[in-house]
């Protein structure tokens, strides 16, 4: 065998070796063009090879403006630089979190070259988070119901008194506040036995859940202070939903006020909240995977979530506002975990979003 085709052989090899990892693997020139990208780095770019060979890094994706420091840094000191959990603008506006390395490599009597590797941590990332969110549920949990307890007793005492109020009154537009009241104090009390149950399943249906966001949606709309716009996004593909959802308006309830009252206090500049709906696909909530997830989002552009609290957000009693309770996002994460849902967030000064993931699988 001659040295040629041994060479060449080596070279279709390692060609093949490079496409086949997970890693994506740029080589590029003094001038940060593209020389060479394997296969997972032409699908993270979603670029082929005639489309980014010879062409600036830098002019073929957003991500590549954050590894520029890093290249300036190897061409000038020579040695390696690595970058753990950088965020990379992807499609759809959902950053993805790489690990990259940048280093200097000679090839044959070429000029000096720049090595770029690049793993997506994305999955990752997420998988170690839910872990958490699921872990933080049971101490969650535990606390939400002996809230639950302690708030049932007086909100009982509460409905007797407007029982005797509504006696008194002669006036039958007051007793209509009265029955206000009442009614109000018998949802909560039902939404506080389901809470307190043993273990109960919800009373599931199929439903329709742009029905249950149109009922969040009038709420929200009807509470929100002047100036705050309440969008919808909704995706009317979305299949029905076997749901309780009595559990489910009421999560959607706290994470919208949430997002109102954020937006409220931060005195925001044209404050929007938008309810949006969307199907995922192949989704993984704890151990499970689902083929098909409804995803539920509530995004606004207020300030973002407090760093100080993020890991502990859906903790009772854990509250970025001074007159927080900081008992919506538990109870709202306890009623969807009850469906085999999640929720999970992503927040930036001027996006904050919500999710709750449902799946669609879960009857």
């Amino acid at each position: 065998m001659s040295a040629e085709f041994k060479l060449q052989t080596v070279r279709i090899e390692g060609t093949d070796l490079l496409d086949a990892m997970v890693t994506s693997v740029f080589l590029l020139n003094e001038h940060l063009h593209v020389t060479y990208l394997n296969a997972a780095a032409q699908s993270l770019l979603g670029l082929g090879p005639n489309q980014a060979l010879g062409r600036s890094i830098a002019d073929l994706t957003r991500g590549a403006e954050s590894l520029l420091p890093m290249f300036e840094r190897v061409l000038t000191g020579g040695e390696g630089v690595v970058q753990r959990e950088l965020a990379w603008p992807a499609s759809g506006g959902v950053d993805r979190i790489l690990d990259c390395a940048v280093t200097q490599m000679v090839i044959g009597t070429h000029q000096p070259r720049l090595l770029l590797e690049i793993e997506d941590i994305t999955q990752h990332r997420r998988l170690t988070r839910e872990n958490a969110l699921l872990a933080q549920l049971g101490g969650s949990r535990l606390m939400v119901r002996q809230l639950a307890h302690e708030i049932k007793n007086p909100l009982g005492g509460l409905r007797g008194a407007a029982q005797l109020l509504e006696r008194e009154l002669l006036d039958p537009a007051l007793r209509e506040y009265t029955r206000v009241i009442i009614s109000e104090a018998d949802r909560l009390t039902h939404l506080l036995d389901s809470m307190l149950g043993p273990g109960r399943p919800p009373a599931k249906q199929v439903v329709n859940v742009h029905e249950l966001l149109e009922r969040v949606y009038h709420l929200l709309r009807s509470e929100a202070p002047p100036g705050v716009i309440i969008d919808r996004d909704y995706d009317p593909s979305l299949p029905a939903l076997t749901v309780d959802p009595n559990h489910i308006i009421q999560a959607m309830l706290n994470l919208g006020r949430n997002a109102i009252q954020a937006l409220a206090t931060a005195a925001t500049a044209s404050p929007r909240l938008i309810l949006r709906t969307r199907a995922a696909s192949n989704v993984s909530v704890g151990a499970h995977r689902h083929r098909l997830v409804a995803s539920i989002q509530f995004e606004d552009n207020g300030p973002g979530v407090l760093s100080e609290i993020r890991d502990t957000i859906f903790y009772p009693l854990v509250s970025g506002r001074a007159d927080g309770t900081g008992l919506g996002l538990g109870i709202a994460q306890d009623l969807v975990s009850r469906h085999g849902g999640l929720i999970e967030f992503d927040s930036a000064p001027g996006r904050t979003i919500f999710v709750i993931s449902l799946p669609m699988d879960s009857a």
